[in-house]
């Protein structure tokens, strides 16, 4: 069976002609007349559906296709015309009730037709290219129903009344709503448009022009955001109820454009109301209402972006001249992370933690924290009044959150080389006192300074704690070596590496004979074990445990500093000592001495000594005596140094022009190290290259820059271009 060839089967027309009845297609005609009237009369349940797509069939496969299909129009059209009139007389609200009956009617009608003439739809249609059975229907009642003249305007102003209606607050029936837009959607995009949209859009822009011109005179500017957002979420809610989804994209620009691009500066700028007054008052949920209506228009961010730039420059501006604010440095600091948070906070929770805004407030902060030349050094000073007692009871992790918000302040300082100096001067007294509240915290920072500024910037300030911890092993071999001294006076040293700790001129004092001999002692077990060193003694950072008995054989223990140590001392061997006599015994520089006294003689409290005549200032006819009458509830106490928190003006001169010399290798470092790369460069190229390497430690100023160029030309490391004097060209 498989092997035998398949056979192909063909039918083949009639050999002999079929006679019609030439009446045929006028009576088959009259019947598919009559079930369209029928159906259009809801009579359709007596028709023989078969028997009609018979005889549709028939009258196509015979070649009527033409006068079935042009009795199809007719017929439908004179059905439509009547449909219309019905439309017409219905009276105020059920005008809109009866075209979507009728529409329902008739869509109900035309796919019954479309049943009976589907095989007119299949073959007689796409070979004479007319419109299919169900589109012509569609045409049909828009040209005869939709566009009558006397619907026409009718139902597009009885559209816009209900949309008018529902937008003073009444309830309209959305349903009717829905199902009519679903109509002119249905038949076609453009009637819809044409029709509706086009006006409804028009009419809408009108409505929020005047609306919002009203409420932008009566309303403050956070209410007017109200107002204008309920509307944009009122109109997004329309368009999901009954209107084309594409409406959406246009309703709302409307309702952007005449509600909030039109007033925008007005709303910013509204007094007592707008954005600077909310920035003020965090004011979070109108600051929100605002960044997200305004991101929606044009230039809308951007114009609350000037605006805040502006505010907070000027704000941070009075905070960082104000000569109040700069008495107290911690404060002056501590004011310039509150204001940070604020901002923060802001961007955060009303500005979506847009990346636009975080740079305007980095770029303003940036801006003010370096009109004040002082703000290395307070914020140092800040982290110095943390480090030493600010921390205490502290958690590890509020204490990192602290430190990482110094360290932001720390990133917008263009002069981070002074912050530096400064840094190593108060964490070299906060180690050398032993004052520092944790040394995890003191790591912790230089780590992140280290992340921040690289190696070169810390290595010193590690090279401090190196030298803490080498000091206590040194110690211990010492008293290892002198086990007699155990019972005498106690020293204990620190040895500084010269280059790694802040650079003190070497001032030295007569210590009393018994600390003398120690420290004797320790020059020589120190130069003993270790060959090519030399040791300076820095007394004036140096602290000292004095056991002391008053007059009425009270006894305390007093934490002093070496030079007060000196002075008291000398007591031992006399009741009264007149300035010039102290100032000979112990040869303590004078401005030192002063502050010492003052601070033994003239403190409340801590006034270990009586200074005669009594007077707040040190003079050099004071006398003084051992207070007899001292007392305290502590047994332990602190005598501090009376000594400025904030350096004074010669000073701030000093650390100033250390700074200055400090920049001059570094820049030349970079010159060379760019025009060694570049081989030759002109002078304003050159000058951008230099402060571009160096701004991540502080910001080069030209004319320094300039010098350095000059004096590398006399060194003969570069030379000028002969032709063009502004060329330079390394020389290797």
């Amino acid at each position: 069976m498989s092997n035998q060839k398949k056979r192909n089967f063909q039918i083949e027309a009639f050999k002999h002609r079929v006679v019609m009845d030439p009446k045929y297609a006028d009576k088959t005609w009259k019947i598919l007349e009559h079930a369209i009237h029928e159906i259009y009369n809801h009579n359709a349940s007596g028709l023989s559906f078969e028997e009609l797509y018979r005889n549709a069939y028939n009258m196509v496969l015979h070649k009527f296709g033409e006068k079935l299909y042009s009795g199809l129009v007719a017929t439908m059209t004179g059905h439509l015309k009547d449909i219309a009139q019905s439309v017409e007389a219905a009276q105020g609200g059920s005008f809109l009730e009866e075209l979507n009956r009728k529409w329902n009617d008739h869509n109900k009608a035309l796919q019954m037709i479309r049943d009976i003439l589907m095989y007119m739809d299949r073959t007689y249609i796409p070979s004479t290219q007319k419109t299919p059975v169900h589109e012509l229907g569609l045409n049909l009642w828009k040209e005869n129903v939709i566009y009558s003249s006397q619907i026409r305007t009718r139902l597009l102003n009885t559209l816009l009344e209900l949309v008018h209606s529902e937008r003073t607050a009444e309830v309209i029936d959305r349903g009717i709503m829905r199902n009519i837009t679903k109509m002119l959607m249905d038949l076609g995009p453009s009637v819809y448009g044409q029709e509706f949209e086009t006006h409804f859009l028009q009419v809408s822009a009108e409505f929020y022009r005047v609306e919002s011109q009203k409420f932008i005179e009566c309303c403050d500017c956070g209410d007017y955001l109200k107002k204008a957002e309920r509307r944009l979420n009122e109109e997004m809610e329309r368009v999901s109820h009954y209107l084309d989804s594409r409406t959406e994209k246009k309703i709302t620009n409307v309702v952007e454009k005449e509600m909030i691009e039109n007033h925008m500066l007005r709303l910013i700028h509204m007094e007592n109301s707008g954005l600077v007054h909310m920035l003020c008052d965090d004011k979070y949920e109108d600051l929100s209402r605002m960044y997200n209506l305004f991101r929606r228009v044009t230039d809308g961010l951007s114009k609350i972006r000037e605006v805040m730039t502006s505010h907070m420059r000027e704000s941070g501006k009075q905070l960082v001249t104000d000569p109040e604010r700069l008495k107290d440095p911690v404060e002056y600091v501590q004011r310039l992370l509150d204001e940070k948070d604020k901002y923060d906070k802001i961007i955060n929770l009303a500005f979506n933690n847009d990346k636009s805004f975080q740079n305007a407030l980095n770029s303003s902060f940036e801006y003010f924290i370096n009109l004040n030349p002082r703000s290395p050094e307070f914020i140092s000073l800040f982290v110095d009044d943390k480090l030493r007692k600010g921390l205490k009871g502290v958690s590890e992790d509020d204490v990192e959150v602290t430190l990482d918000k110094v360290m932001m302040l720390f990133r917008y300082l263009q002069e981070k080389d002074v912050f530096e100096k400064y840094y190593k001067q108060h964490l070299a007294k906060r180690l050398l006192s032993g004052k520092t509240v944790s040394d995890d915290a003191e790591r912790s920072l230089i780590v992140k300074l280290k992340t921040e500024c690289g190696y070169q910037f810390t290595s010193k300030l590690e090279g401090m704690f190196t030298d803490m911890k080498t000091s206590q092993d040194t110690m211990q071999g010492f008293y290892g070596c002198h086990p007699e001294l155990s019972d005498g006076p106690t020293l204990t040293v620190q040895v500084l590496t010269t280059g790694s700790w802040p650079t003190q001129s070497s001032v030295t004092c007569n210590l009393p004979a018994e600390m003398s001999t120690l420290c004797e002692k320790f020059r020589s077990y120190y130069l003993g074990t270790h060959t090519g060193r030399r040791l300076s003694w820095q007394t004036n950072m140096g602290t000292a445990d004095l056991k002391a008995t008053f007059g009425k054989g009270q006894k305390h223990e007093l934490n002093v500093s070496t030079y007060q140590m000196c002075v008291l001392m000398l007591f031992n061997n006399a009741d009264r000592l007149s300035y010039k006599e102290i100032e000979q015994a112990t040869e303590i520089p004078a401005s030192d001495l002063k502050r010492c006294l003052q601070s033994l003689a003239l403190v409340k409290g801590r006034n270990v000594l009586r200074k005669e005549p009594m007077g707040k200032e040190i003079v050099e006819d004071d006398a003084f005596f051992v207070n007899d009458k001292f007392s305290s509830k502590l047994y332990k106490v602190k005598i501090g140094t009376v000594v400025a928190q904030k350096e004074s003006e010669p000073e701030k001169q000093e650390t100033r022009q250390r700074v200055e010399e400090d920049r001059k290798p570094q820049i030349e470092a970079a010159i060379v190290r760019i025009m060694k790369s570049r081989k030759q460069l002109d002078h304003n190229n050159l000058i951008a290259e230099v402060t571009k390497q160096l701004q991540s430690r502080f910001l080069a100023n030209p004319t320094e820059v300039k010098k350095r160029i000059e004096s590398l030309i006399e060194r003969d490391f570069l030379e000028r271009d002969d032709s063009d004097r502004r060329l330079y060209r390394y020389l290797a």
